[in-house]
């Protein structure tokens, strides 16, 4: 069969429906790669560009970013700021909010992100994905400011891929 005829039909789901659906297969033992939606992990990850590598959540840690359920049916992907006991706190790289659920809830891990289009995933156990966390998770305090450039300066000039 040549590749001429190969076509390819992009369908999106309700995340109501889709995700729940993505868990069961993840729990299945399969990865799942997932099309991110949402503007929370800016400036760093981009609505409808990059795509996440998921695994079924095992050994969580401060840092990891999770896909979780934060209420039945309301899933969402950040990064972990704090465990304490069975509680987890969540935060988008792109909020100033935080989010709690318990350690049950966190479905996912994510092991990598493609971004900007490329074919070749940043991995978030390499040494530049660690790096870059710590320095965002550190930044907290001034964050806001930082964001607040990004949207109001960066975005103007330079539109997502």
């Amino acid at each position: 069969m040549q590749q001429d005829d190969i076509y390819i039909k992009e369908v999106q789901f309700p995340n109501a429906l889709l995700l729940p659906e993505i868990v069961r297969m993840l729990d299945e033992g399969h990865t799942v790669t997932l099309r991110l939606k949402g503007f929370s992990m800016r400036p760093f990850l981009e609505n409808d560009r990059d795509k996440a590598l998921l695994v079924k959540a095992e050994a969580i840690k401060v840092g990891d970013p999770v896909l979780a359920e934060i209420r039945p049916k309301s899933f969402v992907l950040h990064r972990i700021v704090r465990i304490d006991g069975t509680s987890v706190t969540l935060r988008g790289d792109g909020n100033l909010g935080t989010e709690h659920c318990r350690v049950t809830d966190v479905k996912a891990s994510v092991i990598g992100f493609y971004r900007k289009g490329r074919d070749s995933m940043d991995r978030t156990d390499s040494a530049k994905w660690k790096v870059y966390s710590w320095i965002w998770m550190h930044l907290f305090p001034i964050r806001r400011y930082l964001l607040a450039a990004y949207r109001r300066i960066w975005l103007r000039f330079f539109k997502p891929i």
